[in-house]
């Protein structure tokens, strides 16, 4: 494994095959996680505490739940809300367009992207202030 590395995933939920791609921020996490746990080939990257099998979707909820309790984050987070958060990152940091977004996230349409990522009429009447020239 090194960074640039991609592999094609089945989603559970969807059933869509997707690409993850290893950037330098999960290479050198996994790798302090790899060095730590020593997996058997067959073992699971991320194996339940409850029996042979994968983390699950709720056991994840919980953690994240968990995690931003502890820094007193008041709203309800789980899960979604991690990649929620990175198409907004995506989209105002990095300035990365609704139809990009949308292919990573598979959704059928920029229209899903942009109503999943919380973009409202208000946002649209600012970028109509924008001036040209």
């Amino acid at each position: 494994m090194k960074v640039g590395d991609s592999m094609t995933i089945k989603e559970g939920k969807t059933g869509k095959e997707n690409v993850l791609v290893i950037n330098k921020p999960v290479f050198e996490a996994l790798k302090v996680y790899l060095d730590f746990k020593k997996p058997e080939d067959n073992d699971y990257l991320f194996e339940s505490r409850k029996g042979r099998g994968a983390i699950t979707i709720q056991a994840v909820n919980n953690k994240v739940k968990k995690w931003t309790s502890d820094i007193n984050l008041k709203e309800n987070y789980g899960a979604h809300s991690l990649r929620k958060t990175w198409g907004y990152f995506q989209r105002t940091v990095y300035g990365v367009g609704f139809e990009l977004i949308c292919k990573r996230f598979n959704h059928s349409s920029p229209s899903i992207t942009m109503r999943y990522l919380g973009i409202e009429d208000k946002e649209v009447q600012n970028l109509l202030m924008n001036e040209v020239g």
